[in-house]
Formats: C-alpha cells, structure tokens, sequence
C-alpha cells in the first residue's frame, strides 16, 4: 500500500459511542471510559438523551420517542467520521434499534440486549437469561421487541436496580459522585436475589452501560457468565476490524481504519 485516500478528520476509530448527556462518573469498564476498550473510539454526545427521558425515573416514565431524530442524527455524524459500527451508553436506546440501523451503512447495536438470543441459545432453551437493568418498571416488551427478541421466545427474568440507592444516585439520578464499593455491593445482592428466586439462571445479561465495572465481582460472586456492552462491542470489533495475520515468509497486510488504496 504506498498510496492512499483519507477524508475523515481523524482516523483509526473503528467504533462509534453515542452519549447521554449526563454527569455520573465513568469508572474504568463503563462505555464512555476509553480505557475500558485496548482500540480507540469515538464519541459523541446527544444533548438532548439525558437519563430521565431515555431510562426514567420517578414521575418520568422514559422512552422518550422525540429523541429518534437526535440519536439518528449522532449517528450519521459518527459514520461521517470514518467509524465502522455504533453502540450507544444506554441500553434504552434498544427501542430506537430498527431505524438507527436503517439510517446508516455500517452495523448499530445500540443495546446489550440485543445480546439475550445468542446467550439463550448458548445456554439452552431449558435455562433462564437474567437481566439487570437500570430501571426495571421501565423496560418493557416494546425494547425487547426493537432489538429482536420477545418475552414469548426466551425464558427471561428480571431485575431492576431503581430501588437500591447507591446505584440509583449516579446512573438514574445523574448524582456526581458514586460510591464503588456500596454500588458494587447492590449488584451482587440484585444478581443474587435474582437468582435466589430464579435457580434456573444460566447467565446474565446486562442492560445499563454502566454496569461492566461490576461484571467480575458479580461473576465471582454467583459463578455465572456475564454479558454486557463491553463484551457484545469487543466482539463486533473483531467483526468490522479483523485481525491481521502473519502470511507465509512474514508477508503482512496493514489495514487503516478510515484509507483505502487508489
């Protein structure tokens, strides 16, 4: 490759990180902490997707539809800038699945749940998928529906973190400031009394964006695998950017995320 072509301003991010416009903090593993990921992203933020109209809370109810056209527009701007596929902070967006994927050229996978078949089929059909999620009297058939799947289909239970308020405080009500250990401590005891009621969990799936920091305390914990939005964007990573290998005589091919050869 001794020419080549670029056009977007900067390059090399293969994957695309729509925003909520929010404040909690960002530990290491959470989607808008770029060291969660060991390949550069890009991100950019929808002013208008703050946690009360997407997730709910209180007398909000979420699911806010008007804000189709802002995370549309979010992702266009992404595909300008040379991305590959696009992922969201929130699984909510599950609902604006189907026509954030038709408004682009490149995958979009804006939630983790649209993880839930895969995991079922691996697990088998006779086991139950857990679900944590930010906010459980909010999520409903309607996202499931978006990203593929129904309640009908796949043995599912789930449990909503709105009523345990060290998780509460940050990730619902957009609180500064986040105690680790006690937030950790929640989603141990959710995914435990879950499970308590549910022996037939086979794993877990989890829909808040946030909630990777504490998938290795949770896994210790129960001893089951857990998936969330950092595992479902590494293996789409690996889709849309493959890897390079060593050709016979040490001959290698170099790829570059937004050139092509002319």
């Amino acid at each position: 490759m001794n020419v080549v072509k670029g056009g977007p301003t900067v390059c090399g991010n293969t994957i695309g990180v729509i925003l909520l416009n929010c404040v909690l903090p960002r530990m290491p593993g959470d989607i808008g902490n770029s060291s969660t990921f060991n390949f550069p992203v890009a991100y950019t933020m929808v002013m208008e997707g703050t946690q009360d109209r997407v997730v709910g809370y209180g007398s909000m109810p979420g699911s806010d539809k008007s804000l189709l056209r802002p995370f549309i527009d979010a992702a266009k701007y992404l595909e300008a800038q040379g991305v590959k596929a696009i992922t969201t902070s929130c699984g909510f967006l599950a609902l604006f699945q189907r026509e954030m994927s038709q408004a682009v050229k490149i995958p979009v996978f804006a939630s983790s749940l649209i993880q839930v078949p895969f995991v079922a089929e691996m697990i088998g059909r006779e086991k139950r998928v857990g679900i944590l999620t930010a906010n459980g009297a909010t999520l409903t058939e309607e996202h499931f529906n978006n990203v593929g799947w129904s309640t009908k289909d796949y043995k599912v239970a789930i449990q909503g973190m709105h009523k345990y308020p060290h998780y509460a405080a940050p990730m619902l009500r957009n609180q500064p400031y986040l105690n680790f250990p006690m937030v950790e401590s929640e989603m141990i005891t959710a995914a435990r009394n879950l499970v308590t009621e549910y022996p037939d969990i086979g794993a877990f799936v989890f829909e808040c964006a946030n909630m990777p920091p504490y998938v290795k305390a949770v896994q210790d914990a129960l001893g089951l695998p857990v998936y969330d939005i950092v595992t479902l964007t590494n293996f789409v990573y690996n889709a849309v950017q493959p890897r390079t290998y060593e050709r016979p005589g040490g001959e290698r091919m170099v790829r570059f995320a937004c050139v092509t050869d002319v």
